[in-house]
C-alpha cells in the first residue's frame, strides 16, 4: 500500500511539474512563432525574395550551383524546408544540384525563427546563425568535390516559378499553417515536458543518458545535455529549444555546455523528419544524413578545442 502510494505521489508530482513547464514552454514558443512567421509571410508575399537574390547569387559558383539555385536557398533560409522544396520542384535542376541545395538548407533553414529560439534558450542568435551558414557552405563545397554537379547558367528570374497568390489567400494559408503548427507544438512540448519530469521524478534520466554516453562522446558533448540533444535530434530545434529553455532555468548546465549543445543541434537537428522530406525528390539518403552529421561533430570538436586553448591562454597569463 505504501509502495503504491509513493508511486502515485511521485507520478502526480512529475505530472504536475511537467504540465507547468509544458505550458510555460508552449506560451514561450508562441510568442516567437506567431510574429516571426507572420513577418516572414509578409516578406514572401511582398516579392522581396526575388529582389534580394543578388545578395547570395555571387556565392552560387563557389557552391557549384547555378544562379537559379539562389531562390530555394533564400526561401529555405528565410522560411523553411517546405518552401525550399516547393521552389526546387518548379526549377529545372538536376539531381546533383538538388542534392547540394538539400545539404545546404538542411543545415541552414528557417534561420530567423530558429535563431531567435536559440537566442532565447542559451546562446546569442548571431554566432549560432553564422555557424550554421558557415557549416552549410563548407559542407556543400566539400560535398561538391565528390558529387561534381554539372553547372548551369539559367537566371533566377528566367526559371519557371510557381504562380503568385493574392494577400488574402496567403493570409488564410498562414493562419491554417500556423494553427496546425501551434497544435503540433502544444502536443509535442506538453508530452515531452510531462515525460521528462516524470522520468526525473522516478530517477530514470541517469540510465538513459548513460546509454547515450558513447554517442555524446562522439558528438563532443557533455553527458548532462543528453536528453536535450536527443529531444532536438528527434523532434527538431523548435521543440528542443522550448525544452532547453525550461532546463536552463534550473541552472544545471554551464554556458560552455549550452554553447556546444546549440552549435550541435543548430547544424544537425530533426534527424528523421527533415532529411526524409527530400527523399520524395529522388535524392540519395547518404547525402541527406551523413554530411550534416559529420559537420556537426567537427564543429563541436573545434569549439571544444577553442575552449581548451582559451582556458590554457587564461591560465598562462
Amino acid at each position: 500500500m505504501n509502495i503504491n502510494s509513493a508511486f502515485s505521489d511521485t507520478l502526480k508530482s512529475g505530472l504536475k511539474s511537467g504540465l507547468k513547464k509544458g505550458q510555460g514552454g508552449f506560451l514561450w514558443m508562441l510568442k516567437i512563432l506567431i510574429p516571426i512567421s507572420f513577418a516572414t509571410m509578409l516578406i514572401d508575399q511582398s516579392g522581396l525574395l526575388n529582389k534580394i537574390d543578388f545578395l547570395i547569387e555571387p556565392v552560387m559558383r563557389l557552391l557549384s550551383l547555378p544562379a537559379m539555385a539562389a531562390l530555394p536557398l533564400i526561401i529555405g533560409m528565410l522560411t523553411g524546408l517546405y518552401g525550399a522544396i516547393a521552389s526546387m520542384a518548379f526549377l529545372p535542376l538536376n539531381t546533383d544540384q538538388m542534392t547540394l541545395i538539400a545539404i545546404f538548407v538542411l543545415i541552414s533553414h528557417n534561420l530567423i525563427q530558429e535563431g531567435v529560439i536559440q537566442g532565447k534558450s542559451g546562446i546569442h542568435p548571431v554566432p549560432a546563425t553564422l555557424i550554421r551558414l558557415a557549416a552549410s557552405c563548407v559542407t556543400v563545397i566539400v560535398s561538391a568535390l565528390f558529387i561534381k554537379p554539372a553547372m548551369a547558367t539559367e537566371s533566377i528570374h528566367t526559371a519557371a516559378l510557381p504562380p503568385s497568390i493574392d494577400f488574402t489567400t496567403a493570409l488564410m494559408n498562414w493562419c491554417v499553417a500556423t494553427g496546425y503548427l501551434s497544435l503540433k507544438i502544444f502536443v509535442i512540448i506538453m508530452g515531452l515536458m510531462i515525460l521528462l519530469e516524470i522520468m526525473k521524478a522516478f530517477n530514470l534520466i541517469r540510465p538513459i543518458v548513460k546509454a547515450l554516453n558513447p554517442v555524446l562522446w562522439t558528438m563532443g558533448l557533455s553527458k548532462r545535455v543528453g536528453m536535450l540533444w536527443l529531444t532536438a535530434a528527434i523532434f527538431g530545434l523548435s521543440y528542443g529549444g522550448a525544452v532547453i529553455v525550461e532546463e536552463a532555468k534550473d541552472g544545471n548546465l554551464t554556458k560552455n555546455e549550452l554553447t556546444k549543445l546549440h552549435f550541435s543541434i543548430g547544424v544537425n537537428h530533426s534527424l528523421i523528419e527533415d532529411p526524409a522530406l527530400f527523399l520524395s525528390l529522388g535524392l540519395s539518403p547518404f547525402w541527406l544524413w551523413i554530411p550534416r552529421l559529420t559537420i556537426a561533430i567537427l564543429t563541436v570538436h573545434l569549439v571544444n578545442l577553442w575552449f581548451r586553448l582559451k582556458k590554457n591562454g587564461v591560465s598562462s597569463t
